[in-house]
């Protein structure tokens, strides 16, 4: 097992791992355990109560956190005629059609972190299903980035948009700001995306559905959140 470093040694020592903390607390210690030089992500992770092997169990979904993420992301856009020049104007970062399938076929263009397309371009984009795919890049209606309202799906992905999605051990990661944020603007981001993923509970769901809740900075320790009172 690999030695952890010094700073996270004693950010764990603020810590009990015994214990469940509210999520003021939980969002506090966070902060305080993260000791990095850069402005760490506040990062939370979710188990649930689901089996991902099911298609009637999946939980995916996308949310605009009222405060951001913190980060800038870079979108780019796929579509055509009006569609194209509403995306320009939207802020997209990169719009195009099939030359950039082209671009990322050859060339192994990976220089953004959202795709978008507009439903008449998926027939283009599904060629590249293999190549974004694993990474998570893919557009899907569900999460909003399949669309012809191409100008709202930059806007939300520019305001702070964040797509949450179960993983194969029924895990959901998913950052919720920067350790500057502060705790109470965390803490909104927090309740916004705990929202979104309660209300995307799977009706075939079954026993308790939050199972685990931790929150953590990039590079500190987990610390627990009393999972049953969000529920509440």
């Amino acid at each position: 097992m690999a030695k952890k470093g010094k700073n996270y040694q004693e950010s764990s020592k603020l810590i009990d791992k015994e214990n469940f903390y509210d999520v003021n607390e939980a969002i506090e210690l966070a902060q305080k355990t993260a000791k990095a030089k850069f402005d760490e992500t506040v990062e939370l992770h979710i188990r649930l109560g689901v089996d991902s092997r099911h298609a009637d169990q999946q939980v995916r979904g996308a949310v605009v956190l009222p405060h951001g993420t913190g980060k800038t992301r870079k979108v780019l856009v796929f579509a055509k005629g009006d569609k194209a020049k509403e995306a320009e104007n939207a802020g997209a970062d990169y719009v195009g059609a099939e030359e950039l399938v082209t671009k990322i076929q050859s060339e192994n263009w990976f220089d953004y972190d959202v795709v978008v397309a507009t439903p008449d371009m998926m027939g283009v984009v599904g060629r590249l299903g293999r190549v974004l795919g694993p990474k998570g890049l893919m557009p899907n209606p569900k999460s909003g980035t399949v669309t012809f309202d191409v100008e709202k799906a930059v806007n939300d992905i520019k305001a702070g948009k964040v797509e949450y999605r179960v993983d194969k051990t029924n895990i959901i990661h998913v950052p919720i700001g920067k350790v500057s944020f502060g705790t109470d603007k965390l803490k909104d981001n927090f309740n916004t995306l705990m929202d979104a993923v309660i209300k995307a509970k799977p009706a075939a769901s079954k026993g308790r559905y939050l199972k685990n809740v931790t929150i953590s900075s990039t590079m500190g320790p987990g610390i627990k959140i009393n999972s049953s009172k969000i529920m509440d």
